[in-house]
């Protein structure tokens, strides 16, 4: 037997009108934050991941803090890699305010609807945080329509992702944890270079970041690089056309980082294993007339 037909199960208007007290709750007990889409850059599609992804943009919206006693998740906890901070929260948005403040103005990997992988930034918090699912039917379809989408979120983890969305915390992300490198000069080169300026390798066309320039020292440090210096070339920067000629650098010193050991692993290794020998395990191969 069908529903009775004449009792609605939720009218257009009832629905629109449903959906205006959503916003003004939202907007009345939520909190600001941005909406940042993550762009794929070099996708993996056997791995389904993209380890250069950007961020290009950020979208103010505001949210409901579904978590209202603190954030959720296993919290701070110390390990053998030291301090690791697994907080976890999750914000509910409606879905008419994120057509209009979201949507209609980025280009998102899935349209129409949150994706999986895009930040939230909650500056009350100074928190940036990954959708990990996005949660579609609850409420369960009250008077027959969605009107929020619940987004669960887990704290973002750097991994040498770009940005550039114009929020100055969070395009400090990239600044404080790039892998950064030092580049040593010779003597003779013109002008200083500025911070946030890119430079271009004449020989090999690779393009990197500065983040900082000593003249006295003559030493450049440099992020989001494009790839490997050419020994020697010129190192122009855009913005500030000053010219000087690279003469060493080491890209395993991180000097974005005072944990990371790569270097001096790299140099204790070779007092202990010979790395001319082809192979320093054993012998293989046909040794004589038959295998």
């Amino acid at each position: 037997m069908a529903t009775n037909t004449y009792f609605s199960q939720g009218t257009t208007g009832e629905q629109d009108l449903q959906q205006s007290l959503v916003n003004e709750q939202i907007a009345m007990f939520g909190k600001d934050v941005y909406y940042i889409p993550r762009t794929l850059v070099k996708e993996d599609t056997v791995f389904g991941e993209d380890t250069m992804s950007k961020f290009e943009g950020a979208y103010l919206i505001e949210a409901y803090i579904e978590d209202n006693t603190g954030f959720r998740g296993d919290g701070d906890m110390f390990t053998k890699f030291g301090v690791q901070i697994a907080d976890q929260c999750t914000f509910v948005i409606s879905r008419t305010r994120f057509t209009a403040a979201v949507d209609d103005n980025a280009t998102l990997i899935v349209e129409g609807r949150p994706n999986e992988g895009d930040l939230v930034y909650f500056p009350m918090a100074n928190k940036i945080f990954e959708i990990q699912f996005v949660e579609y039917e609850v409420p369960f379809f009250t008077l027959g329509k969605q009107y929020t989408w619940g987004l669960r979120c887990e704290l973002f983890q750097f991994s040498d992702e770009d940005f550039e969305t114009g929020i100055t915390e969070v395009d400090a992300v990239e600044v404080n944890y790039a892998n950064a490198i030092s580049v040593n000069v010779a003597e003779g080169g013109t002008g200083d270079f500025v911070a946030e300026e890119i430079v271009t390798g004449g020989n090999s066309n690779v393009t990197a970041t500065v983040k900082s320039w000593n003249s006295a020292t003559r030493q450049l440090v440099v992020y989001n690089r494009s790839g490997i210096f050419a020994i020697p070339e010129t190192l122009t920067g855009n913005t500030s056309s000053a010219a000087w000629t690279s003469a060493t650098y080491n890209t395993l010193n991180n000097q974005n980082s005072d944990s990371e050991a790569n270097w001096q692993i790299e140099t204790q290794a070779d007092n202990i294993i010979d790395f001319t020998e082809g192979n320093p395990f054993g012998e293989f191969g046909n040794k004589g007339s038959s295998i």
